[in-house]
C-alpha cells in the first residue's frame, strides 16, 4: 500500500520541479500578438529597400517566438490608422494576459516636439502639414496603453534621415519618449539615440534589425539584456555612429525565447560585465567601476548602460582613447535632448527661453522659437470689458459732490467709465454744502405749524414766502445762484 503513495509523491515532486524550471512565459501561457509595419515604397521621396526586408525578418522571428503576427506594408495614412485600430481591437479581445508588440521600419519625423510615423503617401508642403498627414507616435502609444495588457513593446527602426525638402526646420531624429510618464507596462526601443539619425545599412537589413534578429533569438535572455546587447552590436557595426536607446516601465518579466542558454560565454564581447550596467548611478560611481578596466571593455559597459553619467565617467578616464570623441558627441546630444524634453514638457515661456539660452544654435532652436511665440500668444490677455477697466487714480479719488471742481486727470479717461460731473452755474463758492438728493420729510415740532396750502387769510406770509415744498425748491435754487430767501423765513406762528 505504501508503493502507490510513494509513487504519487514522486510524481508530484517531479511536476513541481518541472514547473519551477519552466520560463515565466511558459508557466503563464500568455497570449502574444504583434503588428509589423514595413514602409519602403514612399511615393514622393526615394524608397527604403531595407525597411521591407526588416519587416520580413522580424515577422519570421516573432512568429518563431510565439507571436501571432499581423504584417502590413507600404501603408498610407488611412491604412496605417486602420491597421493600428484593428490591432488594438485584437489586443483588447485577447484579454489582460497579453503581450502586444509593434515593430515599425520606415521614416520617422520630429515636429514641434512630437514624433510622427510617416505614411507612404505623405506629401508635405510645410511643417504644419505633418500633424494632418502623419501618424503621431503618441497616438499609437496611448491607444495600446489604454488597454489592459501584461506588456506593450514598441520597436522603432524609424530614425532615418529626413528626406522631405519642405521640412528643413524639422529636428534630427526623434524626441525622447519617457514610458514612465504614461501607463506602466511599456517598453520602447529606438534604433538610435534621441535626436540622432539611424543608418539604413549596406546589407539587406538595417544595422538595428540585423542586431535584433541575431540577439533576440538567444534563449533565456530578459528583454532588458536583449536590448543592451543590441545596442553594443549596433555601436560596433557602425563604428559608434549609431547607438540604440530604450525606455522601460515594464512591471513583469519578458523573454523572446525561453529555455537554457546553449553557451556559458556571452554572445557579445564585454557582456559578462553587464551586471554593472543596471540601475542609475552617479559619475563618481561609474569612475570607480571603470577604473583600471581595458578601454574596450569599459566602452561596452557604458554603451550598455547608455546614461549621461556613464559617458561622462568614460570621457574623464579615457581621454586619449579613439572612442572618446564619439562619446563626447553622444553625450552633448543627449544633454541637449534631455533639455529639449524638459522644455516641451513644461511648455512655458521660461522653459523655451532656458533652452534657447543654452542651445541657440541647435537644429531645434527654430522650433523652440516657434513654440515660444505660440506660448506668448497663448498667454496674451485680451483687454477686459469696459466695466472692468481700471479708473485712473485722479478720477477715482475725485469728490462726488458736484459743488466742487475736480482736478483734471493726468491721462485721458475712458468716457464710458469717467463719472459725469455737473458744471456749476456760477463759480462763486456756495455758502453751505448742498446735497442733490431730495430732503427727507421733516416732522414739525408740536408748537410749529406748517402750511401745506395757502396761509390763513387773517395774516399772510411775508412777500416771497410760498408753500413749503416750493419754498424749499426755490431756496435751494436761489442758494446755488447767490442767495435767496424763500424757505428760510419764520414768524411766531409757523415757518413759511
Amino acid at each position: 500500500m505504501r508503493r502507490p503513495i510513494l509513487s504519487h509523491l514522486f510524481l508530484a515532486s517531479s511536476l513541481l520541479a518541472l514547473t519551477q524550471l519552466m520560463t515565466p512565459t511558459e508557466a503563464a501561457a500568455e497570449t502574444r500578438l504583434a503588428l509589423v509595419i514595413g514602409q519602403s515604397a514612399y511615393r514622393t521621396v526615394p524608397e527604403l529597400p531595407n525597411a521591407a526586408n526588416d519587416a520580413k525578418g522580424m515577422t519570421e522571428l516573432l512568429g518563431n517566438a510565439g507571436f501571432t503576427v499581423t504584417a502590413a506594408a507600404n501603408l498610407g495614412q488611412n491604412e496605417m490608422r486602420s491597421a493600428i485600430s484593428d490591432f488594438a481591437g485584437k489586443v483588447s479581445a485577447s484579454g489582460a494576459d497579453t503581450v502586444a508588440l509593434v515593430f515599425y521600419a520606415g521614416h520617422g519625423l520630429q515636429i514641434d516636439g512630437e514624433n510622427y510615423l510617416v505614411p507612404v503617401d505623405l506629401d508635405p508642403k510645410r511643417e504644419a502639414d505633418i500633424p494632418l498627414q502623419g501618424v503621431r507616435l503618441n497616438d499609437l502609444l496611448n491607444t495600446l496603453g489604454a488597454l489592459p495588457t501584461r506588456a506593450r513593446i514598441f520597436m522603432l527602426d524609424a530614425c532615418r534621415n529626413n528626406p522631405f525638402p519642405a521640412l528643413s526646420g524639422a529636428g534630427h531624429g526623434l524626441a525622447i519618449v519617457d514610458t514612465k510618464a504614461g501607463a506602466p507596462g511599456s517598453f520602447i526601443s529606438y534604433s538610435t539615440s534621441p535626436g540622432a539619425e539611424a543608418e539604413d545599412g549596406s546589407g539587406i537589413d538595417s544595422p538595428y534589425t540585423t542586431a535584433a534578429l541575431s540577439v533576440a533569438k538567444q534563449p533565456n535572455l530578459p528583454i532588458e539584456e536583449v536590448f543592451k546587447r543590441i545596442r553594443i552590436a549596433v555601436a560596433q557595426s557602425t563604428d559608434g555612429r549609431q547607438i540604440p536607446w530604450e525606455s522601460s516601465s515594464l512591471t513583469t518579466d519578458f523573454k523572446f525565447f525561453g529555455g537554457e542558454s546553449s553557451s556559458q560565454q556571452p554572445a557579445l564581447p564585454g557582456a559578462s560585465a553587464m551586471a554593472l550596467a543596471g540601475g542609475t548611478r552617479s559619475v563618481a560611481d561609474w569612475r570607480k567601476d571603470l577604473q583600471g578596466r581595458e578601454a574596450k571593455v569599459a566602452y561596452e559597459l557604458v554603451i550598455a548602460d547608455d546614461t549621461a553619467e556613464a559617458y561622462q565617467a568614460y570621457i574623464e578616464l579615457y581621454t586619449q582613447d579613439a572612442r572618446t570623441p564619439r562619446l563626447r558627441t553622444v553625450l552633448e546630444r543627449r544633454r541637449q535632448m534631455l533639455a529639449w524634453e524638459r522644455a516641451v514638457a513644461i511648455n512655458t515661456r521660461a522653459s523655451f527661453e532656458a533652452y534657447l539660452a543654452n542651445w541657440d544654435n541647435s537644429d531645434l532652436a527654430a522650433t523652440a522659437r516657434r513654440l515660444l511665440l505660440r506660448v506668448q500668444n497663448r498667454n496674451y490677455v485680451l483687454p477686459a470689458t469696459v466695466a472692468a477697466t481700471p479708473v485712473p487714480v485722479a478720477v477715482a479719488m475725485a469728490p462726488t459732490c458736484p459743488c466742487s471742481t475736480p482736478t483734471p486727470p493726468a491721462s485721458p479717461v475712458n468716457p464710458a467709465v469717467a463719472p459725469v460731473i455737473k458744471k456749476r452755474v456760477d463759480d462763486t463758492p456756495p455758502k453751505r454744502k448742498v446735497v442733490e438728493t431730495p430732503p427727507k420729510p421733516r416732522r414739525p415740532p408740536p408748537d410749529e405749524v406748517i402750511y401745506e396750502r395757502a396761509p390763513p387769510p387773517d395774516r399772510g406770509p411775508p412777500p416771497g414766502a410760498v408753500m413749503q415744498g416750493i419754498g424749499i425748491g426755490i431756496g435751494i435754487g436761489m442758494g446755488m445762484g447767490g442767495g435767496g430767501r424763500g424757505g428760510d423765513y419764520h414768524n411766531d406762528r409757523g415757518r413759511y
